[in-house]
């Protein structure tokens, strides 16, 4: 299941329901762990929540502490409030005058939107400081959990992606083991399409989703902000990003991190 706006009606917790008070709200995402984005009240008002349930087995401290570090070189969506209980934990935030770049919107203008996919993307890697970053997203670090997880079978029904069709594990694997060397960046560690923000004049405003945010290759990002306008608008877009960003494409790095990505 790709993450995306809910297909269904969504039940909300306790704590959901205790938050929202009666007052009109939409559930805007639904992640691949149950996780929900909701949107309380309209306007310029609005807050947003994000929830993970406690069955993922995580939580939003870590995305948390991402956040704060962040704060401080790049623009974030600020948080209000936060909390946690035996169904899982959230954090509420100030909504902020734009919209993300897989909306109605942008989906209609996708050069446009991929464009400020790739200047957001470089803007935010020039913005962070690596050598002061405390969180890590390098390839080896990635490579190690995936092996846990194929060792304890976690792996074993994993269904391929088109651009990977007929891979199996143990290649997979193998070609993981040969990693190129990283041109290191602090990542954002989930630069797919729908956590760039573009406010009315067309231009990237803030991030989203900060919960692997960590030093990495630049292509770690890039790769995947690239991937994920094919998701979103179709094929004939993945070059614009490289281009608003400024580099030429890197075919190897970009194959060797869809991979990493893809497990």
């Amino acid at each position: 299941m790709l993450a995306g706006p809910p297909r269904s009606p969504v039940t909300l917790s306790t704590s959901l329901t205790e938050l929202v008070a009666g007052r009109a709200y939409e559930v805007v995402w639904v992640n691949q762990v149950g996780g929900l984005t909701l949107r309380i009240g309209r306007g310029p008002a609005s807050m947003y929540v994000k929830w993970l349930p406690a069955a993922s087995g995580g939580d939003v401290s870590g995305e948390l502490e991402r956040l704060a570090w962040a704060s401080a070189y790049t623009p974030v969506p600020r948080v209000l409030n936060r909390g946690h209980d035996d169904e899982g934990s959230w954090f509420v935030t100030e909504a902020i005058d734009a919209q993300n770049a897989v909306s109605p919107r942008w989906r209609r203008s996708p050069d446009a939107a991929a464009a400020e996919i790739g200047a957001g993307l470089r803007a935010l890697h020039d913005a962070l400081p690596r050598r002061d970053c405390p969180f890590d997203w390098s390839a080896a670090s990635r490579l190690a959990e995936i092996r846990a997880r194929a060792a304890n079978g976690e792996c074993d029904e994993h269904e391929w992606s088109r651009e990977f069709a007929g891979m199996t594990l143990d290649r997979a694997l193998n070609e993981l083991g040969r990693a190129p060397d990283e041109d290191l960046v602090v990542c954002h560690g989930d630069a797919c399409a729908p956590n760039t923000l573009i406010d009315a004049r067309g231009q990237w405003v803030a991030h989203l989703d900060f919960d692997q945010l960590g030093v990495g290759d630049r292509w770690a990002d890039l790769a995947v902000a690239s991937w994920s306008t094919v998701w979103n608008y179709g094929p004939g877009w993945e070059d614009t990003v490289y281009e608003a960003y400024g580099v030429a494409p890197d075919l190897g790095k970009i194959r060797y991190y869809r991979l990493l990505w893809e497990l």
